[in-house]
């Protein structure tokens, strides 16, 4: 083989030339293209068919519940306050029914619980000795008169029973209060007796009670008030 062909033989065997657009191209560097930030997927938990769901937005915190009485704070001396309440069987009864004489109220929590019971059948059993020492007896709580008249007949009960369901006669006393049970807070009646003179100032508070000879306190303060 000649010079000639061979080197016509290695020019042929070479690669071929780069167009001139991409001799330009490869002459200028490349720019990084910007690639836009992904926004955080929201946090996923599972649902009930073991499906993966958004979590929902935290929802705001509700408001605290208001008291629903501001309750008074009575002492001995002070002028009782009036009310005007339903009786079992629906009859009315107010403080000024009682002008001239002295009156026990004893305020229960709930009728036909236990202690309840047992305080109303006290008060109910020396009905006649109050009588004799001219002192009416109220028994009053939040129950509905219907439930008023259950209970006064289940138990056989003589002392008026009245129905405060609007809590007003019980906010007037001050026996409307924050009560506590089991580490759980709550509005309630606190078991109160007051007992009132004839010019219907109030003369004693018992408050909390207990009801194991209560009523028989009461009827010597009420005796020994009259004499």
């Amino acid at each position: 083989m000649s010079k000639k062909t061979h080197k016509k033989s290695g020019k042929a065997g070479s690669r071929a030339p780069a167009s001139p657009t991409a001799r330009k191209a490869a002459g200028k560097p490349q720019k990084a293209r910007a690639v836009p930030a992904k926004s955080p997927a929201p946090k996923r938990s599972p649902d009930k068919a073991g499906n993966k769901t958004a979590r929902p937005a935290a929802r705001p915190a509700k408001p605290a519940a208001k008291l629903p009485h501001a309750t008074a704070t009575l002492k001995v001396g002070d002028l009782a306050p009036a009310f005007s309440l339903p009786r079992d069987g629906g009859q009315p009864v107010a403080l000024a029914d009682f002008a001239g004489r002295q009156l026990v109220i004893f305020f229960y929590p709930r009728a036909n619980t236990p202690g309840c019971t047992l305080e109303a059948m006290d008060f109910s059993r020396l009905a006649k000795a109050f009588a004799a020492s001219e002192t009416a007896v109220l028994g009053v709580s939040a129950d509905p008169p219907k439930a008023q008249e259950s209970f006064r007949d289940k138990h056989e009960l003589t002392v008026p029973l009245l129905s405060d369901e609007k809590l007003s006669m019980l906010g007037a006393y001050g026996v409307w209060a924050e009560k506590s049970m089991y580490g759980k807070t709550f509005m309630g009646i606190v078991r109160t007796t007051v007992l009132i003179n004839r010019h219907s100032r109030i003369a004693r508070i018992w408050s909390p009670v207990k009801v194991d000879g209560h009523a028989e306190d009461v009827l010597a303060a009420a005796r020994q008030l009259g004499g």
